[in-house]
């Protein structure tokens, strides 16, 4: 394991601190805490165009295509750096690290050269279009369907928990073509206008007040042919190419979910019956608990990073990283408000300990436990990748999808 960076990685890091350095005071100086989403994503637009002049928004895309042809580890000091400072919500996060690398292998040459100049200059937003009420860790068990005519095909079903949907200009969509193909054979991969005729978008109130999640119905869509990616009925290869660079563009960030030194200021504030409750050896126990948690992800993140710099991928091992940090969250969070008492049920960031950080934690942490993979898939994916297990049986892998509906 490598703590330091290579004499090439740390010039690069001295290059990102010295453009951010420059260019950030005017998006610092926001209280994003008080403003409205529209006014956030306008900041964010402008941020991505300013990032993209210095090629700095999409890295690892070519020169050519308004990237720099960075390395993972140098995408990984760049979030590292950017980290450091405000600046507004990431509403790009899906469009700059899953939508256009697949575009950037897919897509025709005449439609990269009009859609990703538009992405870089922070005028298109897109979303992806993928989970259904029946598929969810089983995407190829999707049943949105497509069907040709002529040189368009025609989009009905449904898709729902898509980030962003209300914001997107543009998405990814995986949808059934041929039902009588087993599930993972019959399946057709497009990118469209979230504009056209018959694209319904609703969005869904979070336990947490937030609403950034979507319902999106299509009702007889009409897409070019010239939009598909990948041939007819190969979409899920298309589909593990998309998540692949969502993994990749997960691992070269860190959740920060756990904050032990937030944690341990919130306990120092807090009085039991029977004193301070950082007496208490019980919660004691607890805080040493979620310190070894994080002390154990942060270097199981440079085994990552040591990984990275050499110039291989992260591993299936990666999924532990989400696993334990996703669970170590939740529970750090209830640990916290359930030491607050009666206070721990204020959200209200002007009445509650601790700007209600703690109680927004609780609301938002299961959720965290399911995207990007629930528990359960990755668990699977160590006992079978990292550990050499016998998989899972999976008796509808080669029947008609017809047959399993």
């Amino acid at each position: 394991m490598d703590f330091n960076d290579s004499p090439e990685e740390a010039e690069f890091r001295r290059q990102v601190r010295a453009w951010l350095a420059e260019n950030t005071s005017e998006f610092s100086a926001y209280d994003y805490d008080t403003m409205s989403d529209e006014e956030e994503v306008a900041l964010c637009r402008r941020w991505v165009a300013r990032k993209a002049e210095a090629g700095y928004a999409a890295m690892r895309l070519p020169r050519a295509f308004g990237g720099m042809d960075a390395t993972p580890m140098q995408c990984v000091i760049y979030a590292q750096e950017e980290a450091r400072y405000k600046l507004p919500f990431n509403y790009f996060g899906i469009t700059l690290g899953m939508a256009v690398p697949t575009l950037l292998t897919f897509a025709s040459e005449e439609y990269k050269a009009a859609l990703l100049p538009r992405v870089l200059s922070g005028e298109h937003i897109w979303c992806q279009l993928f989970s259904e009420p029946s598929a969810g860790s089983d995407l190829a068990n999707l049943r949105t369907r497509a069907e040709k005519e002529g040189e368009e095909w025609v989009i009905n079903g449904q898709k729902v928990w898509t980030t962003g949907a209300h914001l997107a200009d543009y998405g990814i969509l995986v949808a059934r073509s041929n039902p009588e193909l087993p599930k993972h054979k019959g399946l057709t991969y497009f990118f469209l206008d979230m504009k056209s005729p018959g694209v319904e978008v609703r969005p869904i109130t979070q336990i947490d007040g937030g609403a950034e999640f979507n319902e999106v119905y299509f009702s007889d869509v009409r897409i070019p042919d010239s939009q598909r990616l990948g041939e007819v009925c190969e979409g899920w290869k298309v589909a593990m190419t998309t998540l692949m660079f969502e993994r990749q563009a997960a691992g070269e960030q860190s959740l920060g979910l756990i904050d032990f030194e937030d944690l341990f200021r919130t306990v120092l504030g807090i009085d039991l019956t029977d004193g301070p409750a950082i007496e208490d050896s019980q919660v004691r126990e607890k805080l040493v608990d979620w310190y070894l948690i994080q002390e154990g992800l942060k270097y199981f993140g440079y085994r990552q990073l040591t990984a990275l710099s050499a110039g291989r991928p992260p591993g299936p091992e990666a999924s532990l990283g989400k696993l334990l940090e996703a669970r170590g969250a939740q529970a750090a969070a209830g640990f916290a408000t359930d030491l607050m008492g009666y206070e721990g049920i204020i959200k209200d960031p002007a009445l509650a300990p601790c700007g209600g950080a703690h109680q927004s934690a609780v609301l938002q942490a299961p959720g965290i436990r399911i995207a990007g993979g629930t528990d359960e898939i990755l668990r699977n994916t160590l006992a079978e990748k990292v550990l050499g297990l016998p998989p899972e049986a999976r008796n509808d892998k080669a029947l008609p999808f017809n047959q399993i509906m």
